[in-house]
């Protein structure tokens, strides 16, 4: 037997914005989200940019290749938000964040990257972690212990990211881990970890064993809770087949 990556992806405008500038890539070996800024059609530019650069990463990788591929994928799209801007100044300040988990040949090694405010988080064993750490300017305040984490919740600045893929030099988060069998992965933009708490997202997770289910029913709690954001959700299962 054998882990392989089983996802199930699903998006929606919310309540509120009047076009959606998220995008994500559920695969077999990749699967990821990005969040684009910049309004317009600018940040719906940014993030679609961003998952084309990433999504030839779609194949079988072997595991001391992983962060080399997620880097070079992110250099990538910044060289192709950086032209276009280039090419149309109006599109000045357009970004995207971009969370991305890719999954190693054998199955025994996944690699993470990370940068923004999108998020990664595990539920392994009925316990739900979150791997990434926001770069944002409440999350600064956090770690300087000027805030708690409840009030950052609530914080009036708490969409302002301190790092985006702009067309700059940018310094993602990489991470590796070993894969577990039964391991489910969310990858969500702050359309849902902005509205809906921790402890809903673990039970949910745990309640809805169907992927697609549970994609739909994270994303209706979302919308219940006023939807003021485009809202991603991206579940990845870690399951045993036949090699």
């Amino acid at each position: 037997m054998t882990l392989k990556l089983r996802s199930v992806g699903a998006s929606d405008r919310g309540l509120i914005r009047s076009g959606n500038q998220d995008a994500l890539h559920a695969g077999s070996w990749l699967v990821a989200v990005a969040d684009g800024m910049g309004g317009m059609a600018a940040g719906d530019l940014a993030s679609r940019i961003a998952m084309d650069a990433m999504a030839p990463l779609d194949v079988e990788t072997p595991e001391d290749a992983l962060v080399a591929a997620l880097s070079s994928g992110i250099d990538l799209a910044t060289a192709r938000i950086r032209r276009a801007v280039e090419e149309d100044p109006e599109r000045q300040g357009m970004g995207t964040t971009l969370t991305a988990l890719l999954f190693a040949r054998t199955g025994s090694c996944l690699a993470l990257a990370h940068v923004g405010d999108s998020r990664a988080y595990l539920y392994r064993e009925g316990v739900l972690k979150q791997v990434t750490r926001d770069d944002t300017f409440v999350q600064m305040l956090v770690d300087q212990g000027v805030i708690t984490p409840e009030q950052a919740s609530s914080h009036p600045r708490r969409a302002v990211v301190t790092q985006a893929l702009q067309g700059d030099e940018v310094s993602p988060a990489y991470a590796t881990m070993v894969p577990r069998p039964g391991d489910r992965w969310l990858l969500c933009s702050d359309g849902l970890s902005n509205v809906v708490r921790a402890d809903t997202l673990a039970e949910v997770l745990g309640g809805y064993p169907d992927p697609g289910a549970c994609a739909a029913k994270l994303i209706d709690l979302a919308l219940r809770a006023g939807g003021p954001d485009n809202v991603t959700v991206l579940i990845a299962d870690v399951v045993e087949e036949p090699a």
